[in-house]
């Protein structure tokens, strides 16, 4: 299904991911590419903290503003996901009162396109749709 709309070279190794299960670390097994995918960037704020922390480097304070609905708890949990699967980085000064800022890692930044298109996606849905943000 997917890999006819893959480039013919990489059809033959979507084909082969396809019929073979992974596991993860937790020994969930892992059917399809974007359910990987979805491990890291699922929820309804993780793809949002990224969008926002592909702009440039963040304090907790400036993302809890940015983000309404979000509570102290929630971001804080799920920047602690994002930094434990490799893609956010924390920094933290040594100074009082506590600075602790947030960036994409390396690894985050090559996410940068994926969230590229579902913002294009999503202005595109909205359109469609007849809503309004």
């Amino acid at each position: 299904m997917f890999a006819t709309i893959l480039p013919q070279r990489k059809n033959a190794a979507i084909r082969h991911f396809l019929v073979t299960e992974m596991k993860t670390n937790d020994s969930k097994r892992i059917h399809c590419p974007v359910e990987i995918t979805l491990e890291v960037l699922g929820g309804k704020w993780k793809t949002v903290i990224l969008w926002y922390l592909g702009q440039g480097t963040r304090r907790f304070l400036e993302l809890q503003r940015l983000i309404p609905g979000i509570t102290r708890k929630m971001l804080t949990q799920q920047l602690r996901d994002l930094e434990r699967d490799g893609t956010v980085r924390r920094r933290v000064y040594d100074q009082v009162p506590p600075k602790v800022e947030y960036t994409l890692s390396t690894h985050g930044r090559t996410l940068r396109p994926v969230l590229h298109e579902l913002c294009k996606w999503g202005l595109k849905h909205r359109e469609k749709a007849g809503r309004k943000v």
